[in-house]
């Protein structure tokens, strides 16, 4: 794995008011790696995602992709420069086919002509097991297949920098199984991955390292077993008393 770092996070802090949601977080992502992130519901996780992809901005620090200040650049800008996310609930043009929400992420997300998203969204389609949905209409997908579509979208964009935000949610160990195998395909492209997951052994099978976060603060990062094994994660995130 290359130790080339391609997002990196300096301080990063956001408060709504009086409310401090995130305070002074710092994190590398290296290029091909998979990082997850760990933590109770509101730790900050997603606000952490929201402030990556250009949906809120920070109130303090710097977050930087492949050395570039992100802080001036609104979320088309970092889907153009690589930037790809999921969401916790599946967000497709319901009244959109499935290749056709392909189309758009291509087509505006990626700034691929007509002519090269055919031919793309057809590969990503395949690479995402929906290649036979590709004419079903994306509100009548299953939650696994929805779930899928989410991921696909994001792919067709042709990101470098790929943001999961729990996609594992909801789903039966079968589902679970077949989708962490997807994530690994993913990864073995080499698209680097930022993985947001309460599904801990899905996590646990893919993630190169863990970065935990509770009430806003990191409390630990570093290998899986080690993370995992720590008294202060194990107390807040798994309720376990060292």
């Amino acid at each position: 794995m290359s130790r080339d770092i391609l997002l990196q996070a300096s301080d990063v802090s956001k408060s709504f008011g009086a409310v401090r949601v995130l305070h002074e977080v710092s994190f590398d992502v290296y290029r091909g790696e998979v990082l997850g992130i760990l933590g109770p519901n509101g730790a900050g996780k997603t606000t952490l995602f929201n402030m990556i992809s250009g949906d809120i901005k920070p109130s303090g620090g710097d977050i930087r992709l492949g050395g570039v200040a992100l802080s001036a650049e609104p979320p088309f800008k970092r889907c153009r420069m690589g930037i790809g996310r999921t969401y916790q609930i599946p967000r497709p043009y319901s009244g959109m086919t499935t290749f056709e929400n392909l189309l758009v992420a291509a087509a505006f997300g990626g700034g691929r002509t007509e002519r090269e998203s055919y031919a793309f969204c057809a590969q990503v389609l395949t690479d995402c097991e929906l290649a036979d949905k590709a004419n079903t209409p994306s509100g009548s997908l299953t939650l696994l297949d929805r779930k899928r579509l989410e991921l696909a979208r994001a792919l067709a964009s042709d990101p470098r920098l790929l943001l999961l935000d729990e996609i594992a949610g909801g789903l039966t160990d079968e589902e679970s199984r077949a989708l962490v195998a997807l994530v690994r395909r993913i990864r073995d492209r080499g698209v680097t991955i930022v993985w947001i997951e309460h599904v801990l052994h899905a996590l646990m099978a893919v993630a190169d390292r863990l970065m935990v976060l509770n009430f806003g603060e990191k409390i630990a990062e570093g290998l899986p077993q080690d993370v995992i094994s720590n008294p202060e994660v194990k107390r807040v995130y798994m309720g376990v008393e060292a």
